[in-house]
């Protein structure tokens, strides 16, 4: 009890230290901006800490498998801290600040191709942008893509080096999946089908959403979105979500070919217990 009481107030601070980071390393965020920061980091601080502190959580996936939420949550900290250090730069520039823009304007050139996220992302701005508001949006999108990508490489990398799931621990699906109703039909067949979905959900949201934007609108106000914590969030949600879809599915994915394993060798044990039996018969 008191390991996880621990547990949860530690991911707690973690998850507001995430949220508050923008506010903290930009310098021109006004004291309104800091305060409804704060006021975010707070709930989702508390959010958190109950779906940790509790038996079983109602929200919360894959609660008591790590490192699966450690590497999303790990992505979710280098890409808003990376792309706040780049807009930090804007008012002040220092070393860090100048080189993670270096990094940016590289990264951001290099995948501003037809067709590619990055280009798209930029087409989600309003005519009247200027070429510095264009070039914003692609660098912070360039390095905020590039982040959740290795990202999820990482995971794919623990994923078949046996790393995830954790050997260890028994993997409960009902914990783990506090919204995935196994018993409406065959638990294999729905865990693969809505792993499929997730990939290609996450493949098709960087293009669906720019899509979207250029059909229902003129574009994006440039100023509005190119305000320092603005870009950084939206930034972040776009290629965060794609890459935690991504992530999902392939988990399910796994969790499927446990569980078909599992059935499995519970269908070999029946078939040489009843070879047994017949044979002392």
């Amino acid at each position: 009890m008191v390991s996880r009481f621990s547990g949860a107030i530690l991911r707690a601070m973690l998850v507001m230290g995430v949220v508050v980071t923008p506010s903290v390393l930009i310098s021109d965020v006004s004291m309104d901006a800091r305060q409804m920061a704060a006021l975010v980091a707070l709930f989702a601080g508390m959010l958190t800490f109950v779906e940790y502190n509790t038996a079983a959580p109602s929200l919360i996936e894959f609660r008591d498998a790590p490192p699966f939420n450690r590497v999303r949550l790990a992505m979710l900290f280098a890409t808003v801290f990376c792309l706040s250090v780049m807009e930090s730069g804007s008012a002040g520039a220092n070393s860090l600040s100048a080189l993670v823009q270096a990094i940016g304007h590289l990264i951001g050139q290099s995948m501003d191709f037809p067709y590619s996220p990055v280009r798209l992302a930029k087409l989600m701005l309003a005519e009247s942008a200027t070429p510095e508001q264009v070039q914003a949006v692609r660098d912070a999108a360039g390095l905020a893509y590039l982040t959740s990508l290795i990202s999820l490489s990482v995971f794919v990398i623990l994923l078949k080096s046996g790393s995830w799931p954790l050997r260890d621990r028994v993997f409960n699906v009902w914990i783990n999946l506090p919204t995935f109703d196994p018993t409406a039909g065959d638990l294999v067949d729905r865990l693969e089908r809505d792993g499929r979905i997730n990939i290609a959900l996450g493949f098709l949201i960087p293009f669906i959403i720019p899509f979207i934007v250029s059909v229902t609108s003129a574009g994006i106000n440039p100023d509005w979105m190119t305000a320092s914590q603005t870009l950084v969030w939206m930034m972040t949600a776009w290629a965060f979500l794609p890459a935690s879809l991504f992530m999902r599915g392939i988990a399910l994915g796994r969790i499927a070919e446990m569980v078909r394993d599992v059935r499995r060798a519970q269908v070999a044990r029946d078939r040489s217990a009843t070879s047994r039996a017949s044979r002392v018969f």
